[in-house]
């Protein structure tokens, strides 16, 4: 009587584990992006998720190459509950999202097994998506809307000077450029009035300045890159702050000098950088 109570109790204990597990619920600080309100079917649930205001993701753009997309970011991780009777493949879950994204107007970037990278241009936004699918069922989505970030803090004339005294060089990160181009963003205005107010307290004072890229193209391509950005700051300078252009020189250093590595997108951020040197 005392086993067959035991064993009751036991399967009783299975069946309340099994219930359990048959309802796992989304992370309460967690829920759908408003691009994809739709999960695969199977009752999926959201194991985790991340966003930030301003982040970086590598997304892969062909073999072996990938391309830093920076904006709003977010990351959501899908599980399939425990009692699903069948669980969709990689390449299911991968073509329902391709299909989505070509459906709203966008397109494949790039696929391969477990992993696509989608792109779609909606209402003046640019979207990138990173769909990253396991055998077990589970996938995920990471997610950046391209942006510039709005930068609130610009090394002023001053710490300019300091840094200039100190080591003789020093790194401007506030002036900003769109990928592989040269044109300086109107958000880099305050930088390059600092620039020159820093010419203008000293007017013995001449400068290098210089180009850097990440590692990100071909070697040849970001030394060209880089001195046309060193350039366009110059005749920033010059052509709207009535600096002499003698003072000035510009030159191209390309991914030649690194100052972080370029295998994650923070790296390579660091490294996209002007730097003023004292002559």
């Amino acid at each position: 009587m005392k086993m067959k109570t035991l064993a009751r109790v036991g399967v009783l204990l299975l069946l309340l584990a099994g219930a359990a597990f048959a309802q796992q619920k989304d992370d309460r600080n967690c829920k759908d992006h408003p691009l994809f309100p739709d999960r695969m079917p199977g009752d999926y649930w959201i194991h985790h998720c991340k966003s930030s205001q301003f982040d970086a993701f590598a997304f892969t753009v062909a073999k072996g190459k990938t391309e830093s997309v920076e904006g709003e970011y977010w990351a959501v991780y899908y599980y399939p509950q425990a009692t699903a009777p069948q669980k969709p493949s990689e390449l299911m879950i991968q073509r329902n999202y391709e299909n989505a994204v070509v459906k709203a107007g966008g397109k494949v970037v790039y696929s391969e097994k477990g992993k696509s990278t989608l792109k779609l241009v909606k209402d003046g936004k640019e979207i990138w998506t990173q769909v990253g699918a396991e055998f077990t069922g589970k996938y995920s989505l990471i997610i950046v809307q391209k942006q510039a970030m709005e930068q609130v803090v610009v090394v002023d004339a001053a710490a300019m000077a300091d840094g200039l005294k100190t080591t003789g060089h020093i790194a401007v990160y506030d002036i900003l450029f769109d990928t592989g181009k040269s044109d300086i963003k109107p958000e880099s205005a305050k930088a390059i009035e600092e620039i020159a107010k820093l010419l203008k307290a000293d007017g013995a004072l001449k400068l290098h300045v210089v180009g850097h890229t990440d590692n990100e193209g071909t070697l040849d391509g970001n030394l060209k890159l880089s001195m046309a950005r060193a350039q366009a700051v110059i005749t920033a300078l010059t052509g709207s702050h009535g600096i002499a252009a003698a003072r000035l020189s510009a030159f191209g250093c390309g991914q030649y000098a690194p100052v972080a590595t370029n295998d994650t997108p923070e790296g390579r951020t660091k490294n996209r950088r002007v730097e003023l040197v004292k002559q």
